[in-house]
């Protein structure tokens, strides 16, 4: 039998060593999290702590807020950006001309390959007190006066969701237009026979044969749920003092203070509880879908 699909095994043996290296490997570093990291004696030798690590995270005033703020931007990262990638993929579908639904393919993925610091100053172009596009141009044709953004916390839920939807949603929109392109025409031929309208194909027949891939995209997702997109709550906001009640999440709040302790073995901790914490929340969210799915068989 291994000599049947040695081809196969020889082609998946790169990416399981890229596992192994880049996954696996390095969880062994999680014995850090549990350690006083003294480089002169090494990880092995260096004297266990047991949790102490983890209360930094846990005893801070702090930790309560930068838990929620993680929580519900991804919550609402996963609603907005999930829902805008299928609306694209579906008026993408929608195109006749196979020019244009590539050329609108590139346009909406294009946001996602730019890197983070520039998506930075872009906001910063839009929203700069002195010379941004919003302040000077828009407002004061809407009768507003200008609006500090970068001193205002109150603003930046509703930029933050609006920056990772125009930067994350043509990522998403690829995969489930993939889906969408791999439905059977034959569906669509036979419910315009029944009269069918345009908006009764999405939702009867588009909608339901790609929910397999929403709910897989929905779990990976929800994994991540308690790891935050750095470079959007760091690079966005600008680092801006002033923003961190409504911008400070785990990961910025973990690499600040790595900044001013340096004490990688807190840094190992949170690292550990975001993954733990994810792979709790993958396997509940599995169950659940289990479940609802099989009630659905039933019906």
């Amino acid at each position: 039998m291994f000599r049947r699909y040695l081809p196969l095994f020889i082609m998946v043996l790169p990416g399981f060593l890229y596992l192994l290296i880049n996954n696996y490997l390095p969880m062994l570093g999680v014995l850090i999290a549990f350690k006083d990291i003294n480089y002169t004696k090494g990880i092995l030798d260096s004297d266990w702590i047991g949790f102490k690590n983890f209360e930094f995270l846990f005893k801070t005033s702090d930790a309560l807020i930068i838990t929620r703020n993680t929580l519900l931007y991804n919550l609402a990262f996963i609603f907005v950006n999930f829902s805008a990638a299928i609306a694209i993929a579906i008026l993408l579908n929608e195109l006749k001309s196979k020019f244009a639904s590539r050329f609108y393919q590139s346009v909406v993925l294009l946001p996602y390959l730019i890197s983070t610091v520039i998506v930075g100053y872009l906001v910063f172009s839009l929203l700069s007190m002195e010379n941004g596009f919003v302040n000077k141009t828009i407002l004061p044709m809407l009768g507003h006066e200008a609006i500090p953004w970068y001193s205002d916390p109150k603003y930046w839920p509703y930029i933050l969701v609006l920056v990772s939807a125009w930067k994350g949603a043509g990522y998403f929109c690829v995969i489930f237009l993939a889906a969408i392109i791999g439905i059977d025409h034959e569906y669509y031929e036979a419910a315009k026979i029944d009269g069918a309208n345009k908006w009764q194909q999405i939702s009867q027949i588009t909608i339901p044969l790609i929910k397999p891939v929403i709910i897989i995209m929905t779990l990976i997702a929800v994994g991540k749920i308690f790891h935050s997109d750095f470079g959007l709550f760091y690079q966005v906001p600008l680092d801006a003092g002033a923003l961190l009640p409504t911008t400070n999440v785990i990961d910025t709040y973990v690499y600040r203070s790595l900044l001013t302790l340096g004490d990688i073995g807190m840094s190992s901790a949170a690292g550990m509880y975001q993954s733990v914490v994810g792979f709790l929340l993958v396997l509940i969210s599995n169950f659940i879908v289990r479940r609802i799915s099989k009630e659905n068989a039933l019906f």
